[in-house]
This record gives structure tokens, sequence and C-alpha cells, in this order.
């Protein structure tokens, strides 16, 4: 047995009450004054991170101090927590995760939690090589990794890294050791990355891999966002769908889900295309973040979150911080207003919300 393990353990059955909670039928779910409820999570672990994306970070970045991180009992606490509030989905994100240690045992730890029925990772792949059995073996099934080039050229210049060969040792080992699915994140921007698209769809398509694209979002720390760099997903749909033909309905998107999904009619899989920008699915979101200094998010363009950690570290019992998830939740607001005049772009970038 782990020392995490002993300490989630514990967890169980001493500090924290969060299955007594699970077993209140009264506890009220996390929801908000637009008839939505959240049962998705994702948790940063880290805002830490071993590439620079232009369309993330800045190239020097000041990183949180590492006794103001979660550590993994009181990201279990807080993740049971919002379970026996009704979430049911957790996504791991950083920063890059797979630069904190051990993180395999947070995943074991996570799935022990009675009523997280999926756990999942988002990462740029580097490191993967060489954790990906570790992480299938406690469980892990599903994985994100991000890629937007499959030239060494372009990939440093968006990345600010040399590492591509590292994120391809990744994927292929991640594929090896059977995670399914695979799916591949890519950020195109018009005149630096959009001759890339077609590169990347055949390469997702010839390696089983799932290939979604995501719309350049105003998260940025160097402040490029602009409509001069952005692509809408419909002109790389329709850019797709001549080369290779797909099938799906328009508005087949599923409820709660991200992204739009076609198939490709010769069978080769599917491709997703998330467009948070033109196309927003605020209307029936059920997402909500915890990002890796304990600040609990109702949205990811939210200007306000509450601080879960210091509380918690004062001694908070979990009612309590029940009570706090619960208002954030209802205090969400209705949409992002990206494409509005009252937008106001987020104080954090998308590295030190989590991605």
């Amino acid at each position: 047995m782990t020392k995490s393990t002993v300490c989630y353990n514990s967890l169980v059955n001493g500090r924290s009450n969060f299955f007594d909670l699970q077993d209140n039928q009264d506890m009220a779910p996390l929801a908000d004054r637009h008839n939505r409820i959240a049962t998705n999570l994702r948790v940063s672990v880290t805002d830490v991170c071993n590439l620079r994306c232009l369309y993330c970070m800045t190239e020097k970045m000041d990183f949180v101090e590492r006794s103001e991180i979660m550590t993994f009992d009181e990201i279990v606490r807080l993740v049971g927590i919002s379970v026996s509030l009704g979430v049911n989905k957790v996504r791991l994100t950083g920063g890059e995760p797979l630069v904190r240690k051990n993180l395999p045992e947070l995943v074991e730890n996570l799935f022990a939690i009675r009523g997280l029925t999926d756990v999942s990772l988002t990462t740029n792949g580097i490191g993967l090589a060489s954790q990906a059995q570790k992480f299938y073996d406690v469980g892990l099934r599903r994985i994100n990794i991000s890629l937007d080039s499959l030239s060494e050229v372009k990939f440093a210049q968006i990345t600010r890294r040399n590492l591509l060969g590292q994120v391809l040792d990744g994927l292929e080992e991640a594929r090896q050791v059977g995670f399914d699915p695979i799916k591949i994140n890519a950020v195109p921007m018009r005149g630096f990355t959009e001759d890339e698209v077609l590169d990347l769809v055949e390469f997702a398509r010839n390696n089983g891999y799932e290939m979604r694209f995501i719309e350049f979002m105003p998260l940025d720390a160097d402040n490029i966002w602009g409509q001069e760099m952005f692509i809408p997903n419909t002109e790389l749909k329709d850019r797709i769908g001549q080369a290779f033909p797909l099938q799906g309905e328009e508005d087949g998107r599923r409820l709660h889900a991200t992204a739009k999904d076609y198939w490709f009619r010769d069978g080769k899989g599917k491709i997703g295309f998330i467009s948070s920008v033109t196309e927003p699915f605020c209307h029936d979101c059920n997402r909500v973040r915890l990002t890796a200094d304990g600040k609990f998010r109702n949205c990811l363009f939210a200007l306000e979150e509450t601080d879960l950690l210091t509380p918690l570290r004062h001694g908070a019992t979990d009612l309590h911080l029940a009570d706090l998830m619960r208002q954030s939740v209802a205090d969400k607001a209705e949409g992002h207003l990206i494409n509005s005049q009252n937008y106001i772009k987020p104080k954090r970038n998308m590295s030190m919300i989590g991605g």
C-alpha cells in the first residue's frame, strides 16, 4: 500500500466525511440559476509546464509557490466533496500534469471514490512514454494529447521548445499500452498553423487517434488573440470535408459535450470540433474547475473564483466546503460573452486556470 493510499484511507475513515455526504440524499446539487447542474470537474494539478505555447503562456512565467499547490490528499478530499454534490467525471489538467511527481497514485486514489465514474487526463505528451503503462495499470483509459504541428520547426515555434519527438513517442506508447480513446487536441491559428490541419487529420486517421480542433480562445498571456489569427471551425470543417468526406448531424452535439463529432465516410474514425467562440455551448455547460492552488471556478472565463484551499487548511468542514462550491455554481453567469463588447478577459491565462 502506498503512502498516498494510506493518507486517502485516513481521509475516508477519519478526517473527511465526504462518503457520509454522499449518503445524505438531502444534499443539494451544484446547480446554477439557469437550470444547469455541474457534474464534470476539471482539476489542475500544477500550473507548471515544460512548454510555452503561444496561445497559452508567455516565455517567462511566474509559477505559484509549491507550498500553495494542493497536495494529493487535498485534491482527493475536494473531489470527494464535489462527488457528494453530483460530480461524476474528473479530468486532470495543468499546466502540464505529468511534471507532477507520482501522478498515477493520485489517479488510483480518485478511482477509489465511490460515485466517480470517469477519470481522464489532458497532457502535452512529454514524459508520457515512460508513464503510460503506470497510468493504465491504475485504471486510466481516456487521454487527450495536445499537438499542433508535425513539423519540428513549426512545433518549436509554437511551443518555444524543441520537443516534438517526445510528444510523438508518448502518443505511440499510449497506443501500444492500450489507451482508448486517444484524442489529439490542436488549436489552429491563421497564418501560422492553418496549413497543418490536413496533415494532422491524416496522421490521426492513420494511427487510430481521434482528431479534435479547438478554436483559439482569448486566454493567452501574450495577448495575441484577435480576428486576424482566429479560424472558425466551420472553415476547418469545410476544408477537411473536401479532403476527407464527413458525415454527421449538423446539430448533433451531444448534451453537455464540448465537441461536435463527425465520422469519416470511409470508416476511418471520427473528428471533433470544439467551437467555444463561434458556437458557445454555455446553455448546457456542466463543467466547473479547480485550479492547482485550490481556487474553485464556475466557468473557464469567470472573473471571480472561490478559495477552497485556505479554509480547508484552516479546518473547514466538508459541509462548509460543499456550501462554498454550491454558492460559486449558483453565481455562474449565463454565458462567457466572448463575442460581446462586454467581454472582460480573466486575469489568469489558460495555464494558470487549467487547460
